[in-house]
C-alpha cells in the first residue's frame, strides 16, 4: 500500500465526465492507496436524456438533483474519497441560450471559479491534478473549455505563497495531466466490432478525427476495471443508455480486450526530467513515490 498523503485530483465539467475520463485510473489508484479527490463545476442541468426509458417531464423538472444522485452512486462505484461541486449551472452546448445564463459557469469569472479550486487544492494537498486539454475541437463544450482555463490558473497560483493566503496555505501541484481518447483506441474498438461481425457504431466521419496520440506521455493499464469504467457510466441513467453500441455494443471481456489503457497527456511537471521523451509513462504518480 502506498502512503496515505499521496492524493490525486480530477477536475470535470459535468456529472458523468468523472465516469468517461479515466474512472478504471482512479479505481486502480485507490487499489494502491493512492486517495482521489473529485472536483465538478456544474451540476449538469442542461445535458441531453440519452436513455429513453428516463425521458419523463418528471425526471425534467428534477434534473439537477437526479443527477446529483447519479453522481453519488458513479463516484462510490469508482472510488473517490472525496467530491466536491463548485456549484455553477451548465452552460449548455456551444451557441444556446444557456451559454448566457448568469449563474452558468461559461461566465464565471476566472479568478472566482479559479480561487474555488485553488482553496480545495490547498486543502486536500494532491501531488498530481488531471483536467481537460485546452484544444477541445472534437467537443467544444464551453463548460470543458472553462475547467481547462481555470485548472491551469489554479496550478500556477496554488503554490505561490503570496498569492491570497486566505485561500489557506500554498500548495505546489507536482504534475498537471490532460485527459486525452486516441484515435488508436477508436480504432481498435472498431477493429474488435468488425472481427466479431457486429456493426461499428465508429463511423468514417469519427475514425477520420485525429485525436492527440502524439501528445500522448502516459497511458495506464486498467485491465481488471472494465466493470468500473461501465458500472459508474450506468449510474448515470438519464444521460447514459445503456443499450448505446458506442458504451456498450462489445461484449465486456472482448471491451478490455480492444483497449485496456487509459491515455493522459502529462502538460506541467515541476520537475522537467518528469515529462517523457519517447517512452509512455505507465502511472500517473511516476517519479513521486
Amino acid at each position: 500500500m502506498m502512503s496515505e498523503t499521496l492524493t490525486l485530483l480530477t477536475v470535470h465539467a459535468h456529472p458523468d465526465d468523472e465516469s468517461s475520463k479515466g474512472p478504471a485510473t482512479v479505481a486502480k489508484l485507490r487499489d494502491k492507496g493512492i486517495r482521489s479527490v473529485l472536483v465538478t463545476c456544474t451540476g449538469g442541468e442542461e445535458g441531453d436524456i440519452h436513455n429513453p426509458t428516463m425521458d419523463s417531464a418528471e425526471v425534467r423538472a428534477d434534473l439537477q438533483q437526479i443527477r446529483k444522485a447519479e453522481l453519488e452512486r458513479a463516484v462510490s462505484i469508482i472510488g473517490y474519497a472525496q467530491t466536491y461541486m463548485l456549484g455553477y449551472r451548465d452552460s449548455g452546448m456551444p451557441d444556446t441560450p444557456a451559454n448566457s445564463h448568469p449563474e452558468s459557469f461559461n461566465l464565471a469569472p476566472l479568478e472566482e471559479a479559479g480561487d474555488k479550486l485553488i482553496r480545495i487544492i490547498r486543502a486536500e494537498k494532491p501531488q498530481v491534478m488531471v483536467t481537460y486539454h485546452e484544444d477541445q475541437a472534437g467537443y467544444p463544450h464551453p463548460d470543458h473549455l472553462k475547467v481547462h482555463d481555470i485548472s491551469v490558473y489554479a496550478y500556477d497560483k496554488s503554490g505561490d505563497v503570496n498569492y491570497k493566503p486566505e485561500l489557506g496555505p500554498a500548495h505546489q501541484i507536482s504534475k498537471l495531466y490532460y485527459t486525452a481518447w486516441s484515435s488508436e483506441r477508436m480504432l481498435a474498438l472498431h477493429r474488435k466490432f468488425l472481427d466479431l461481425g457486429l456493426e461499428s457504431p465508429f463511423t468514417e466521419e469519427r475514425l477520420s478525427r485525429m485525436g492527440k496520440d502524439t501528445e500522448i506521455t502516459t497511458r495506464v493499464d486498467v485491465r481488471g476495471y472494465y466493470r468500473v469504467r461501465k458500472d459508474s457510466l450506468l449510474s448515470h441513467a438519464t444521460q447514459i443508455d445503456p443499450n448505446s453500441p458506442f458504451w456498450f455494443g462489445l461484449p465486456d471481456s472482448e471491451a478490455e480486450e480492444a483497449w485496456p489503457f487509459e491515455d493522459y497527456i502529462l502538460a506541467r511537471s515541476v520537475f522537467q526530467e518528469n515529462i517523457p521523451q519517447g517512452i509512455l509513462e505507465d502511472d500517473l504518480f511516476q517519479g513521486l513515490y
